[in-house]
């Protein structure tokens, strides 16, 4: 896994967030349900989220979350740093204080690479792009299907 769990909830909950309209809010409750996440734990998510400035949040009648930011600015990158913290991909995967070229752990030559793949593909897709392909797949999968016929 590339990031935790909890990054992954909160990826899932900020996609159907990203359906609302633009001044709408969700209930926590009504997220957990429609992604399959636990309440509990997604109400702390997105409290976090809410103070690191990704989700605005309102009490009371009609309240809940919405995005603070557009869903095309909303990186994959920025959720999971906000939950799992800055530099996580930074890191020595084979926990050495001191990983660089010059003094390189014996995964050093793989990571690199990787690191660099990981770091593109979490920089270059938005809460949008999710929400599209999601959008996509789930009119795919409700198309009614053509009968073959024989010949």
């Amino acid at each position: 896994m590339i990031y935790s769990r909890s990054a992954e909830y909160a990826i899932r909950a900020l996609v159907r967030i990203s359906e609302l309209g633009e001044s709408e809010y969700a209930l926590v409750r009504d997220i957990a349900r429609d992604a399959s996440i636990p309440q509990h734990f997604l109400s702390k998510i997105l409290q976090d989220l809410a103070r690191g400035g990704l989700l605005k949040s309102s009490k009371g009648p009609g309240g809940g979350f919405r995005l603070n930011l557009a869903a095309e600015d909303l990186s994959m990158m920025k959720i999971v740093e906000a939950v799992d913290g800055a530099g996580r991909y930074h890191r020595c995967p084979d926990g050495a204080a001191e990983c660089s070229e010059t003094a390189a752990c014996g995964m050093h030559d793989f990571w690199i690479p990787l690191q660099s793949r990981i770091i593109e593909f979490l920089e270059g897709t938005s809460v949008a792009d999710l929400r599209n392909t999601l959008g996509e797949k789930r009119r795919l999968l409700t198309r009614p299907r053509r009968r073959g016929h024989a010949t």
